[in-house]
C-alpha cells in the first residue's frame, strides 16, 4: 500500500528531472533568452506568455499568473494529486519510490478505494472472460461480427458480456472473497427484496468498461443486442467513477490528441469504437451524459481543438451546442462534422470508409457558425423571431473569453442579419456574461484530492504597488542587507498585498544565500496564488538591478506607500457614500478629512 513519500525521494527526482523536457512533451517551446516561451496550456492565447525557467527549473505564466515547479505542472496539466505526480515522475527518472507510513485513517481511506479499483478490474476480466468463451455468449459475439468488429477489436477495448443470469457476477465475486458492499458501492449488485440476496444490474448485455486516464477500469456502460428498451445502461456514481468527470476512450486516445492538438467527440460507444478502427485515434465519447465543464476542462489538457460529431436529429443538435456552450466558456474552437440524415459514424465508416471520413472532417464548419445559421433559422423571418435569435446569439458570444474571436463573430452576425456593427456592440456589451457554473454535487466519496485550482483568466497589467512589491521581493532574495532592511521596517510597512506579505514572510523566516533562499522557495508547500507570484519574481532578471539597490529599494517603497494610499482613497469614497445615503454627517466629515490629508500625502 502507498504511502507517504520520503523527502529525499522527492529530491532526488527533482534534481533527475528537467522541467523543460517534462513541459516539452506537452506543448511547443521556443528559447527566448535564459527562458523558454510557448502558448500557455491553461488559458486561451495567441501570443506566448508561458515561460519555463531550466535553471530555476520553473514555470511561470505572466498571462493567467500560475507557476511553480515540475511537480506542479504535472499535476496541472494531468489533474493528478501531488503524490501521483511525483509517483509519474519517479518512473519518468528511474527513481525506485519507497513510501513511509501513512496514518490509519488515511491508510483505510487508501485501501478502500485500492479495493474497489480491484473489484472493478475482476468484474472487467469476468464479463470480457464471458464474451470471448462463454457458450452464452454467441449472440454476442456475432452480433460484434456483423457490425465489423473482430476479436482483436474486442480484446483491444476489453468488451465484455453480461450473462443472463441474475446473480452471475455476484457469484463470481464471492467465490473471489471480495465483500459485496464494494459491488454494490460500485452499483454491479444490488440487494434483492425479501432475502432473495444480491442480483447483478448488468444482465445479457455487451459491456463497454470505461477507463480513467490511468487506464484503471472504472464503470461500465451496457448495450442490449435487441430492441429492447432501456437501449444502453451505465453504471452509477462511485467513489472512483463521476460521469461528468470521465470519457470514454480517452486513455486510448489521449496520446494522439496529444499528437495532432484535435479531438473528435462522439456520442456512442460503438461511435468511438468505429473511428478507431478506421485510424482515427483521437476519438473519444461520453458516458451517457452532456458535455460537462469538467470534460471541457479535462480535453483542454490534451487538446487545442474540439470537432463535434453527434447525432444529425433535434437531440443530437441540442447536445452539439450544449457541448459548443461549455467549450466556448474554456477557450476551446468547436467544429461541427456533418454526415447524411441517419448515419452515425459507425454506419458512415462502414459504408463510406475512412477517406470518405476524412473528408468530412476536413469540411467541418465552425461550431458558432452552425450555431448562429440554425438558431436564425428556427425562429423564422419575423422581426420578433429575428430579435430573438440575435439575443441568444449574443449570449453565446459573450461566453467566448478571446476578445478578437467574439469581434469577429460580430462582424459575421452583422452580416447575416444586415444589422449594424456598433448596434450589436453596443447590445453586446449590455449583455451579461454568464457567471461560472456552481459546483454540481457528486456522490460522496472518501479523502477527495484537491486538485490545482483553476488558473484566472488573462490578467490586467499589475498596478504599480504590485510590481513595486514584486521588486522588493526579488531584491530580498538575492540580498541578505535587504531582507534585514525589510525585517527593521516592517513588513506590513513594504507589502499592501497580503499573498505579497505571506511570501515575504516565508524568505524571512527561511536561511542561507539566495540560491538556498530559492531552492527552499520552490519546493515549499505554498498555495496556488503565492505559487504563481513565487515563479513570477524567480524569473525576472535581478541582476539588472544589482547596482543601485538602495535607490530601486526606495522607489519600490514609494510605489508600495502610494499604491496603498489610492486604495485606502477608494474606500474612503465609498465609505462616504454610504455615510451621507445613512445621514451621518458626523462620520461623512470624518472621512473627508482622512481623504484631504491622503490626497496631500499622494
Amino acid at each position: 500500500m502507498q504511502g507517504r513519500i520520503p523527502e529525499d525521494k522527492i529530491q532526488e527526482i527533482r534534481d533527475r528531472v528537467d522541467i523543460v523536457d517534462v513541459v516539452s512533451s506537452y506543448l511547443t517551446l521556443k528559447r527566448s533568452g535564459a527562458n523558454h516561451q510557448g502558448l500557455c496550456p491553461f488559458h486561451n492565447e495567441k501570443t506566448p506568455s508561458f515561460n519555463v525557467n531550466a535553471p530555476r527549473q520553473i514555470f511561470h505564466c505572466f498571462g493567467c499568473g500560475v507557476g511553480g515547479n515540475v511537480f506542479g505542472f504535472l499535476m496541472r496539466m494531468e489533474g493528478l494529486s501531488f503524490p501521483e505526480a511525483v509517483r509519474r515522475l519517479g518512473e519518468r527518472a528511474g527513481v525506485e519510490i519507497e513510501t513511509e507510513e501513512l496514518s490509519a485513517a488515511e491508510m483505510a481511506r487508501r485501501e478502500e478505494r485500492e479495493r474497489l479499483y480491484r473489484v472493478s478490474e475482476v468484474a472487467c476480466a469476468f464479463y470480457h472472460q464471458v464474451l470471448l468463451d462463454a457458450p452464452e455468449a454467441a449472440p454476442a459475439r456475432r452480433y460484434l461480427r456483423e457490425r465489423g468488429y473482430s476479436g482483436e477489436a474486442a480484446r483491444a477495448f476489453r468488451l465484455g458480456f453480461a450473462p443472463p443470469q441474475w446473480e452471475a457476477l455476484a457469484r463470481h465475486l464471492e467465490q473471489k472473497g471480495f465483500d459485496p458492499e464494494l459491488a454494490r458501492t460500485l452499483g454491479l449488485i444490488r440487494p434483492g427484496k425479501q432475502d432473495r440476496g444480491d442480483y447483478d444490474l448488468f444482465r445479457n448485455r455487451l459491456l463497454f468498461p470505461i477507463l480513467d486516464s490511468r487506464g484503471k477500469v472504472v464503470a461500465f456502460g451496457g448495450r442490449v443486442l435487441d430492441d429492447s428498451l432501456p437501449k444502453y445502461i451505465n453504471s452509477s456514481e462511485s467513489p472512483i467513477y463521476h460521469k461528468g468527470r470521465t470519457l470514454y476512450g480517452l486513455y486510448q486516445a489521449k496520446e494522439a490528441m496529444r499528437q495532432t492538438g484535435e479531438v473528435i467527440v462522439v456520442e456512442g460507444y460503438f461511435d468511438q469504437l468505429a473511428l478507431h478502427r478506421a485510424g482515427v485515434i483521437n476519438t473519444l465519447a461520453t458516458c451517457g451524459t452532456a458535455l460537462t465543464e469538467d470534460h471541457a476542462r479535462l480535453l483542454k489538457r490534451y487538446a487545442k481543438r474540439a470537432q463535434l460529431l453527434f447525432d444529425q436529429d433535434p437531440a443530437g443538435q441540442k447536445a452539439t451546442f450544449r457541448a459548443l456552450e461549455v467549450l466556448a466558456a474554456e477557450g476551446v474552437p468547436a467544429t461541427v462534422v456533418a454526415l447524411d440524415a441517419g448515419e452515425d459514424p459507425d454506419s458512415f465508416v462502414q459504408r463510406h470508409g475512412a477517406e470518405a471520413f476524412g473528408e468530412r472532417l476536413r469540411q467541418a464548419r465552425p461550431a458558432i457558425e452552425v450555431f448562429m445559421d440554425v438558431t436564425l433559422g428556427e425562429q423564422g423571418s419575423s422581426i420578433d423571431g429575428q430579435a430573438r435569435a440575435v439575443e441568444e446569439i449574443l449570449g453565446l458570444l459573450q461566453r467566448l473569453p478571446n476578445e478578437i474571436e467574439r469581434d469577429l463573430y460580430l462582424k459575421s452576425l452583422a452580416k447575416k442579419t444586415g444589422l449594424q456593427e456598433d448596434l450589436l456592440r453596443s447590445k453586446a456589451s449590455r449583455v451579461e456574461r454568464p457567471a461560472p457554473a456552481a459546483p454540481r454535487p457528486v456522490a460522496p466519496r472518501p479523502a477527495p484530492v484537491p486538485a490545482p485550482r483553476p488558473p484566472r483568466p488573462r490578467r490586467d497589467e499589475p498596478t504599480q504597488g504590485e510590481k513595486a512589491q514584486q521588486w522588493l521581493l526579488v531584491m530580498m532574495l538575492r540580498d541578505g542587507k535587504v531582507r534585514q532592511r525589510v525585517a527593521a521596517e516592517g513588513l506590513d510597512q513594504l507589502f499592501c498585498d497580503a499573498e505579497y506579505l505571506a511570501v515575504a514572510e516565508r524568505i524571512l523566516q527561511l536561511q542561507g544565500d539566495a540560491e538556498a533562499l530559492q531552492q527552499a522557495l520552490i519546493g515549499e508547500d505554498l498555495h496556488d496564488e503565492q505559487k504563481g507570484i513565487l515563479s513570477g519574481i524567480l524569473i525576472k532578471d535581478g541582476e539588472a538591478f544589482a547596482e543601485d539597490t538602495e535607490g530601486i529599494f526606495e522607489g519600490c517603497h514609494r510605489a508600495t506607500e502610494r499604491d496603498r494610499l489610492q486604495r485606502r482613497l477608494k474606500q474612503l469614497r465609498e465609505l462616504m457614500r454610504q455615510a451621507e445615503q445613512a445621514g451621518e454627517l458626523e462620520q461623512c466629515t470624518a472621512f473627508l478629512r482622512e481623504l484631504s490629508e491622503i490626497k496631500k500625502r499622494l
